[in-house]
């Protein structure tokens, strides 16, 4: 198949990253559906022509504005856990709860369900999340380590980052039955690996 020879804007131009300030404000408003062509460039006070000219198809929008979440989400997990070095696991845990109590990320999975090419892109951001929080892990006790029971680094990687998003979307559809039961509990865990420095409260996400 040739290779299209059609122009696209610039990845560094300020116009396209007004245009994806506006589709995470749309989704964030109104949710993913609303992000057209049309409705993009009335958003954005453009042509729906200057819309495509940087984002040749729909599914270019939502790919570029999950690299650019993603990013900064990157950015603020090395901060975190450069910050408490020696203290990875509730650094991944406070972390893990503000992910998955972000409006915006909730978004991109609801639509992942739809389109093929949204879910193929956030598997990889997330593994490549994994991939980092799991060295921060290793780096601290090993790579074969069990600090909790039976559960390997991976295992406890993916334990602490999941929790929290099943919560979420349980508390989302209204339901809590034992949920600070668990939290407290599995806190507790936490707590008998190594003495618990200060730490904000589970739940409580930054401002976006």
């Amino acid at each position: 198949m040739a290779t299209s020879s059609r122009r696209v804007g610039a990845e560094t131009s300020k116009t396209r990253d007004t245009l994806l300030d506006c589709v995470e404000k749309m989704m964030l408003d109104e949710g993913y559906a609303s992000v057209t062509y049309r409705a993009l460039a009335a958003k954005a006070g453009v042509t729906p022509s200057l819309v495509q000219y940087y984002f040749p198809t729909l599914d270019d929008v939502f790919i570029a504005a999950i690299r650019r979440y993603s990013e900064r989400n990157l950015a603020y997990l090395n901060k975190v856990m450069d910050k408490r070095s020696d203290d990875p696991l509730r650094a991944l845990w406070e972390y893990s709860w503000d992910e998955a109590t972000g409006t915006l990320m909730t978004e991109f999975m609801a639509l992942g369900n739809h389109r093929k090419s949204i879910r193929t892109e956030i598997a990889a951001v997330t593994e490549s999340v994994r991939k980092l929080q799991l060295d921060a892990l290793t780096a601290k006790f090993g790579e074969d380590a069990r600090p909790l029971g039976d559960l390997s680094l991976p295992a406890l990687q993916l334990l602490i980052s999941s929790l929290p998003k099943f919560l979420n979307l349980e508390k989302g559809v209204g339901v809590e039955t034992a949920h600070a039961e668990l939290t407290e509990a599995f806190e507790r865990y936490l707590d008998s690996i190594e003495p618990a420095p200060k730490r904000k409260a589970a739940g409580r996400r930054r401002a976006r």
